[in-house]
């Protein structure tokens, strides 16, 4: 996992630190207790994966991130797991390798895992509109740019675009979508919502979360956002809100807190027992530090909440986890939807999941 400082994603530069897990061939071997091998052991080279090291040092000593753990497993076992730089750059504290890191855009196939769960079990359907589960999505409308309007038709980037910090919002219509947007459109980035488009830089108060929000309270009120296209007809990256309504359908359709739900169906199975939303005392001590990126190096976060939340579980990026339990989360993928002889998803939701859904309107 790498967060890079960018003008258009809040999310991006919430972190400089980077979390690397790369798997291959069977599943670990016991949830919670991964067992270790020689590299040559499982086929690979002591020689190469040093390499790792001398990669992410690099970036170190760049100024572009503050410390990393990498991890490779192969054939059920870890073969590489090493801790590099520093969790804090005040205290001089060095990177552990149960550091917990806040996963950022990583939690979002962990949402699409419950999605899936939720579709495998009847309860939800890619096909079914938003509005099936939560009402306010039934009318929605699409933003479109005045003819020779300020700002034209161009989609502005981000919360520094139109509509943001960067100066008013443009001029546009409000015409109704055609179509409802889908549990798929979210899946797969092509329903218009906060995708940094006219839609997004023209929604105002509709889209402030306040503190005390949750998923329950908030969500609707996305209902009230004017799309950034026709659902469908473009892919665009929903960053901050797509995968969060998600989390919502999960919550509804397993009549259970996503938190909750998560825990149980997932990382209490799995062995996660480090990953989460809400910052734990036995998680704390062990929080990589957020930076970002500064004129004169690595500068602190003022606020070091990130996108976890104890009350609103934000599954677009509000998760924490550390290297070993996503290689759990992980190993399950690569291994067809099994771990160490409990399912999770068929293989061939796997490979659905796993297949090109939005052709031609990739890029749009």
């Amino acid at each position: 996992m790498k967060h890079r400082r960018s003008g258009s994603s809040p999310l991006a530069c919430l972190a400089c630190v980077v979390s690397v897990c790369a798997f291959a061939g069977l599943p670990l071997q016991s949830a919670g207790s991964v067992m270790t091998a020689k590299p040559e052991d499982v086929g690979l080279s002591s020689e190469r994966l040093a390499r790792i090291h001398e990669a992410v040092q690099r970036h170190i000593d760049a100024g572009s991130v503050s410390g990393a753990v990498t991890l490779v497993a192969r054939h059920g076992k870890i073969a590489h797991l090493e801790a590099h730089g520093l969790m804090d750059v005040e205290s001089k504290r060095a990177m552990p390798k149960d550091g917990v890191f806040r996963l950022a855009s990583m939690s979002k196939p962990i949402t699409a895992v419950a999605v899936m769960m939720m579709v495998e079990e009847g309860k939800v359907r890619l096909s079914d509109p938003v509005s099936r589960f939560i009402p306010e999505f039934k009318s929605m409308k699409v933003a479109v740019a005045k003819p020779g309007a300020r700002g034209g038709g161009a989609a502005p980037a981000g919360p520094g675009g139109p509509g943001g910090r960067g100066g008013p919002p443009p001029e546009v219509d409000l015409v109704s979508a055609t179509r409802e947007i889908t549990v798929r459109d979210l899946l797969t980035h092509g329903s218009g919502l906060m995708s940094s488009g006219l839609g997004n830089a023209t929604a105002g108060p509709a889209a402030a979360r306040g503190p005390n929000d949750t998923l329950a309270t908030y969500i609707p009120k996305l209902g009230a956002v004017a799309l950034d296209f026709q659902p469908g007809t473009l892919w665009r990256y929903s960053g901050l809100a797509g995968f969060d309504v998600l989390s919502r359908i999960v919550e509804i359709a397993s009549g259970k807190p996503y938190d909750q739900f998560l825990r149980e169906r997932l990382f209490d199975p799995l062995g996660m027992k480090d990953t989460g939303f809400a910052l734990t005392p036995a998680i704390q001590p062990r929080l990589v530090t957020l930076y970002r990126r500064a004129q004169n190096g690595l500068e602190r976060l003022p606020d070091q909440s990130g996108l976890s939340s104890a009350t609103y579980f934000s599954g677009v990026g509000g998760l924490v986890s550390t290297a070993e339990d996503y290689a759990q989360f992980g190993a399950m993928l690569v291994n067809g939807g099994e771990l160490n002889g409990k399912r999770y998803l068929s293989p061939r939701t796997i490979e659905l999941m796993t297949s090109n859904h939005t052709g031609d309107m990739a890029g749009g």
